[in-house]
């Protein structure tokens, strides 16, 4: 080995060496490691760059770096570097630094939960004003082995298994991960499906493992098509919005059948959480010549009616997408009523209950409820409140749309995302007495942990019915279906006898942290009460009394 390159490893080894010490004490003393880890580091990235100092500095990441983080430990390069004067001198590095990586990756020098069953070398070299790139995996061909029996066991005892048997959250982790590395699976649907709907089976009574379920194998499912796919196609022209270019022009020979197939899954199961995204990944794979894709893009799936027209409505759904566009071609009943017999049939029928609308109507109307988006969705069914006649209909919708934990696609992801039926139940319960136990079966059902579109409805609701005793129980129904960041609400003042009698006899059904929030929804600090409590007299006193008591507890 020549001398230059032993002093470049020399330097680049005293720097690791510490780093890897250091990380192997805190893995040493984790005791949560997943069993389908076999160990933490898998990557290993020497870089020169001729950027400052005399002789240019040494980075090393030991993580595989983000395009917007440099995390990378630095080493002040030294006169050897000039010795680096041709090619092969950093191809004879760069076997050195396999060599040198190989003896440690493979020995258990840092514990054997340190290295995973595989690592990452790469070295980049400046050389003549160009980055020199040099990759190479290293396996360790026992630990693969025992990360593949350690998996078939896995799938064994805690995928297919009966319930109550189930992964736990980290293991779900990395076996979402594992679903997509051709070291434990072929990328084909038929192989990985099956597996991914067992565990979704398992979670449907456990709404929030089935959240994180479906995060973690989407994820999965991104990262191989962005990571393992596309880049052979396309160029990356933006990090952050991941918009993608076609590099050269391609014929379809020249496409991995294969894994463009595993593309289109992909694009639909990632659409089930992430409708856009799958729009994205479709129209890539359609300029890579996919017939499938094109077709998904114009009429989804076909299991459901397309296209749907009459003299008053044009109507089109797309189940991949999850949109439904509609046309109000004349602005009468009719069209509404048309329009909502269509979705109803529609979600009948299985179309996602949080999808969005596109709408062409010449009638913009929206609730007067204070956060709701003023979306197309939003303005549908606001324009259908024009016709009293269809709110039977309406409840109807709203009945088979309502459903926990899932949200209208409307908007982004953010405060003003609705749960499906928001908008039929809003301007129902505004609109009609009639419709108050519908009220109540949406609030008791709506997330108040990811949902706060709700806030607003108690004043909506005050303002279109006011405060009597018979309206309690709706109106506590509504105030207790807040969430944490909901305010008191302002000019609100309960002075007659029989509404505060019927507060007192509602919030008596209620559990302590029910009733305190509630309270604190109407009359603020508990010292506003007490003032309030000052000035009264019996009876009423007396009901004050026993709510103070409850701001209290």
């Amino acid at each position: 080995m020549q001398p230059y390159i032993e002093h470049f490893l020399a330097d680049v080894w005293a720097k690791l060496a510490a780093i890897y010490k250091r990380e192997s004490e805190r893995i040493n003393a984790l005791n949560d490691q997943s069993r389908l880890q076999a160990g933490i580091f898998n990557y290993l990235k020497v870089t020169w760059h001729k950027e400052q100092g005399a002789y240019g500095m040494i980075l090393l990441d030991i993580y595989e770096p983000l395009d917007w983080s440099d995390s990378a430990y630095k080493i002040e390069a030294d006169a050897y570097i000039e010795e680096f004067t041709e090619t092969f001198h950093i191809e004879e590095l760069f076997d050195a630094l396999c060599v040198k990586m190989e003896q440690v990756f493979q020995s258990s020098q840092y514990g054997t939960r340190f290295f995973d069953y595989y690592c990452q070398v790469v070295l980049e070299f400046e050389h003549n004003g160009k980055i020199i790139h040099y990759q190479k995996e290293l396996l360790n061909q026992q630990k693969l082995a025992l990360t593949k029996q350690e998996l078939a066991t896995f799938i064994e005892t805690k995928i297919m298994a009966e319930p109550p048997a189930r992964p736990s959250d980290n293991d779900e982790f990395f076996f979402a991960q594992h679903l997509v590395n051709p070291h434990f699976f072929q990328q084909r649907a038929e192989e990985i499906e099956p597996l991914i709907s067992r565990l979704q089976d398992k979670h449907r009574a456990n709404p929030q493992r089935l959240e994180r379920w479906n995060y973690y194998y989407t994820r999965a499912l991104e990262q191989w098509a962005e990571a393992h796919f596309l880049t052979h196609y396309f160029e990356q022209t933006e990090a952050y919005t991941k918009e993608w270019m076609l590099t050269t022009a391609i014929t379809p020979q020249q496409i991995a059948q294969e894994k463009l197939d595993f593309l289109l899954y992909s694009a639909l199961k990632i659409g089930q959480q992430e409708p856009a995204t799958c729009q994205k990944y479709l129209e890539l794979a359609k300029q890579l010549g996919s017939e499938k894709a094109t077709m998904y893009l114009q009429a989804g799936s076909g299991r459901y009616e397309s296209r749907r027209q009459s003299n008053v409505l044009r109507g089109q759904a797309n189940d991949i997408l999850q949109t439904i566009t509609i046309h109000i071609i004349v602005e009468e009943e009719k069209a509404y009523q048309e329009a909502l017999h269509y979705i109803m049939e529609l979600l009948q029928a299985g179309f996602p209950k949080g999808y969005k609308l596109l709408l062409k109507s010449k009638v913009k109307h929206y609730l007067p409820v204070k956060g709701l988006a003023k979306s197309k969705l939003h303005q549908f069914f606001a324009n259908c409140f024009t016709y009293p006649s269809l709110f039977p209909l309406l409840a109807n919708y709203a009945q088979m749309a309502m459903e926990a934990y899932a949200w209208y696609q409307d908007v982004e992801p953010s405060k003003k995302s609705a749960m499906p039926g928001t908008y039929a139940v809003f301007g129902l319960g505004l609109y009609s007495d009639a419709y108050f136990p519908l009220v109540q079966s949406y609030m008791a059902l709506v997330d108040t942990e990811h949902q706060s579109v709700q806030n607003a409805y108690a004043d909506a609701f005050l303002k279109a019915h006011g405060l009597a005793a018979e309206l309690m129980p709706v109106f506590i129904a509504i105030l207790l279906a807040a969430n944490e960041s909901a305010k008191p609400l302002k000019g609100l003042n309960v002075c007659k006898q029989d509404c505060i009698r019927a507060l007192v006899v509602e919030l008596a059904k209620k559990e302590d942290y029910e009733r305190a929030f509630a309270l604190y929804r109407i009359f603020g600090r508990a010292n506003n009460l007490a003032q309030r409590l000052k000035q009264e007299a019996p009876p009423i006193k007396e009901e004050l009394e026993q709510l103070l008591q409850w701001m209290d507890t």
